[in-house]
């Protein structure tokens, strides 16, 4: 057994692989990213306007691919710690062309081999300045905007905040839980059985005690093979998320599944398909939990993905 668990304080960016950069490119600033350093014409850094230093690197591959999230580690003992005790580890090295700079650890998972990253000592970026609506809302017998003002929207892309959260389909449910929370301080929000009460599921938080956090910032299902489902991130609120829905549709993109609200974690949710296939979400809205919550347990079923919206398409859960 580890000594003591390595603390994790969030979920900070992810890396993707694409054998068109400049489709990915395309793509990446017409769902809401800013480009925030051009290593070259197979590495660039994207940022959303929030302060992490970066959200997104793309790079320049053969094929496309998942290449890993990361999360940013309490303390350098941590980085230090993890590259000690977590079978294939990596040493401590320097991001030495990223955005906020700092130190990382990668590891892989132990079922389906994916890698992950820990991260530690980047400076984080000051907020981008972007208009964001702020206007009070009008309901039925409580009205909160002022007589003769007006809401007027601009059509453009719904600007990226900060990622989320990520998921993969492993084909070990069992071994991947037993790994992550024998390593992390994850903690499940919530549980997901089969009808032979089998957990098949599981959406993790991290557990920072009294602090707030997201619902979950990482999720596996299990399946045949694995497979990365979709990285999701944060963008202003709902008029902002349709905005970008119509902005990626007028663009020619396709629409994985959206707009709807899930269950789960109560975001409002937006699925896109990026050029390549692989699946990106716009979010709002979700739910924000500290260690006092306790775990959920519930069965797979149809209503168990979403309250509202559009029905799940078979590809959003493929059996393959």
């Amino acid at each position: 057994m580890a000594e003591r668990k390595i603390q994790l304080v969030k979920i900070t960016h992810v890396y993707y692989k694409y054998p068109d950069l400049d489709k990915a490119v395309a793509f990446l600033k017409d769902f809401g990213f800013t480009e925030e350093k051009r290593v070259s014409d197979e590495k660039i850094y994207f940022r959303g306007y929030g302060t992490d230093p970066w959200v997104l690197c793309a790079m320049k591959s053969d094929k496309p691919e998942f290449g890993g999230a990361a999360f940013v580690v309490e303390s350098e003992e941590d980085l230090k710690l993890a590259s000690e005790i977590i079978p294939k580890a990596t040493k401590i090295y320097e991001l030495t062309d990223a955005p906020g700079g700092g130190k990382g650890v990668t590891f892989y998972d132990p079922v389906d081999g994916y890698p992950l990253h820990l991260v530690w000592g980047q400076e984080p970026a000051p907020m981008l300045d972007i208009p964001l609506p702020h206007e009070p809302v009008n309901y039925p017998t409580e009205k909160n905007r002022p007589v003769n003002k007006f809401q007027r929207f601009q059509k453009r892309p719904a600007p990226v905040h900060k990622l989320g959260h990520f998921g993969v389909r492993t084909t070990n449910f069992a071994k991947a839980y037993e790994f992550y929370c024998k390593y992390f301080n994850f903690l499940a929000s919530d549980l997901i059985h089969d009808d032979k009460k089998i957990d098949r599921t599981v959406f993790y938080r991290l557990n920072r005690g009294d602090e707030e956090v997201d619902h979950h910032v990482f999720f596996f299902a299990e399946g045949a093979t694995y497979r990365v489902h979709h990285s999701s991130f944060e963008t202003h609120d709902f008029d902002t998320q349709v905005l970008g829905h119509d902005w990626l549709r007028e663009k020619g993109y396709k629409n994985c599944w959206g707009v709807g609200r899930h269950v789960l974690g109560s975001q409002i949710f937006d699925y896109w398909y990026d050029p390549f296939g692989l699946i990106m979400e716009h979010y709002v809205d979700g739910d924000l939990v500290n260690a006092s919550e306790p775990t959920h347990i519930s069965q797979a079923g149809p209503g168990s993905l979403h309250v509202w919206g559009p029905a799940v398409p078979g590809e959003f859960l493929p059996k393959d």
